[in-house]
């Protein structure tokens, strides 16, 4: 399947948009009509014809775009790339995985031969063609998790397993909803997670944990967690908050429906054979309020689940500022109709 890759941008002038197929498959996170934190993973299993989970990785009409994105993060601040030397052999972990399933997936825009430990790889989209030895560092221009991660949409955390629980001691993140891959590098699972309001209370991370320890190779699983964001910024870090914090006293009663992006994270996890660490992807999908409404009950779902949304998850993901003005511009749309459990579109 050839894909068509736009032009655009996801700083400064913010050129990003969703055509119509973008819309429709779009990841929409909420099958009812309330949300609470859940553990909600899933079997990362062959999805339906076009939708994001019909491969391992997903590739759309935005990745020549983020990949230019990224490449401008990371000279912007090098530091989120971060490899603990530990890490080497879940490194080539990686490239294993992502370019033998890009190559089996999308064998249109990319190639890998192999001739036993000589490995060529080309991504045609981005015009890179390279030759190098499988698991000689010294071939590859980069590390080999920032050579690859480079390549592909999202972020990644490569996480340790040790001592019953999981490190993050890998990473290339640039498109992360406000947190920091140089503050979290080396943290246990719980650490990472612990600003997550309720969380602690509900038990819902150490399930997730519990579940994660157990994960086999050949086995991957996914799930979708969410926020809202002002504007389609992939680079929500806190290391650039003074360049994006202020976005939220833009919103008006009448650009809310361009600025206000539901922000959803397709995260998969897959247990690597060689060094048992644990791919934890990241891959971020934005959609403004307007585009959410094409489909009436996306638009309903919505108003009623932020309605109802806890005032702890209102102020952790960041929409305090314009939460209100949000409600009401969703009321609109809600007619009171009884909404099928589901999340996808008319």
């Amino acid at each position: 399947m050839a894909l068509n890759f736009k032009k655009e941008t996801f700083r400064e002038d913010y050129t990003y948009s969703n055509s119509d197929a973008a819309i429709k498959r779009f990841p929409f996170p909420f099958p009812e009509d309330q949300y609470m934190y859940s553990v909600n993973i899933e079997p990362h299993t062959k999805g339906k014809q076009g939708s994001v989970c019909e491969f391992t990785f997903d590739i759309d009409e935005h990745y020549v775009a983020e990949c230019i994105d990224k490449k401008i993060t990371l000279e912007q601040d090098p530091g989120r790339y971060q490899a603990l030397p530990h890490m080497m052999d879940a490194q080539w972990d990686f490239v294993e995985l992502t370019m033998g399933a890009l190559a089996q997936d999308y064998p249109e825009h990319f190639t890998l031969q192999k001739q036993g430990l000589i490995w060529t790889w080309e991504n045609k989209p981005l015009g890179i063609k390279d030759t190098f030895t499988f698991g000689d560092t010294s071939t590859l221009a980069a590390e080999p998790f920032d050579y690859i991660g480079r390549q592909l949409q999202g972020d990644f955390v490569l996480l340790d397993h040790r001592d019953e629980t999981l490190y993050a001691d890998a990473g290339i993140v640039t498109s992360q909803a406000d947190w920091s891959l140089a503050f979290n590098v080396g943290m246990s699972w719980r650490e990472w997670h612990g600003p997550v309001p309720r969380a602690t209370e509900l038990g819902v991370m150490d399930r997730a944990l519990k579940y994660l320890l157990n994960l086999q190779i050949g086995s991957p699983v996914r799930r979708l967690n969410w926020t809202m964001t002002v504007n389609p910024r992939l680079d929500t870090s806190p290391e650039n908050y003074p360049h994006w914090g202020s976005d939220r006293n833009t919103v008006n009663a009448e650009n809310i429906g361009d600025l206000v992006h539901l922000r959803v994270e397709l995260q998969t996890l897959f247990r690597l054979p060689r060094s048992n660490a644990i791919v934890f992807s990241i891959r971020c999908y934005l959609i403004n309020l307007k585009d959410i409404a094409i489909y009436p009950c996306w638009a309903k779902r919505l108003h009623r689940v932020q309605k109802t949304m806890h005032p702890d998850l209102i102020e952790y993901k960041g929409m305090t500022k314009f939460h209100p003005m949000m409600v009401d511009w969703l009321a609109k749309f809600d007619d009171g109709e009884t909404l099928a459990i589901g999340t996808q579109p008319e």
